[in-house]
């Protein structure tokens, strides 16, 4: 059973995020099935599944980072590793929403001379977490476009307490990997490049 897994295809997702947004709660909730509400603050934890996307089986591996600053030079390697990001933000913490920025500019610059960031556009999903808090909102879901618009990217909003679009989150993601692994192959095998091989 092990063997055939290791021939699967494998997708590394990377949780990006300010602290107590819920990244660890959308992930565990993704995982288990589980709402976790007191969860100890994150340094770095690995999660790894089996899952099917448009009926073609692959592995997503999520690793689920710190938003604390104390952990920011950590945080570089851990975007090197990364093949998409979903950059989440609490809808009711407005200082979360404006962090965003900051992470996916965090992210272009690591990848900058990454080869598997060249070409073609970073997978990035922006994800808006606590949509069951409507009346505690404090960022609108036009503001929240505009911005994934800006990055070209999608815009999605979750509650990891309801499940509300968690699933929908990863799997679009996972699309969107799959979509510029096949582009950049393309393009190398096009260029008649030689795949570098990048030991981590």
């Amino acid at each position: 059973m092990v063997k055939e897994n290791k021939a699967l295809p494998l997708h590394k997702v990377i949780m990006v995020g300010a602290g107590g947004v819920g990244k660890s709660a959308l992930t565990l909730q993704f995982m288990y099935g589980e709402f976790v509400e007191d969860y100890e603050p994150t340094k770095a934890d690995s999660y790894r599944k089996k899952v099917s996307v448009d009926g073609q089986e692959c592995q997503i591996d999520i690793l689920d980072t710190a938003g604390q600053e104390d952990y920011a030079a950590i945080r570089d390697n851990y975007f090197r590793s990364g093949e998409g990001f979903l950059i989440v933000f609490s809808l009711a913490e407005r200082e979360s929403f404006d962090e965003t920025t900051h992470f996916r500019d965090q992210i272009l610059r690591v990848l900058e001379n990454n080869e598997t960031a060249q070409g073609n556009e970073t997978p990035i999903i922006l994800v808006g977490n606590k949509c069951d808090l409507e009346d505690k909102r404090k960022v609108s879901s036009d503001e929240a476009q505009r911005r994934a618009a800006e990055w070209r990217a999608a815009y999605i909003e979750t509650s990891a307490k309801s499940k509300h679009n968690v699933e929908k989150a990863f799997y679009d993601l996972l699309r969107v990997i799959q979509k510029h692994k096949a582009s950049h192959a393309s393009s190398t095998k096009t260029s008649g490049g030689k795949k570098k091989c990048t030991i981590l």
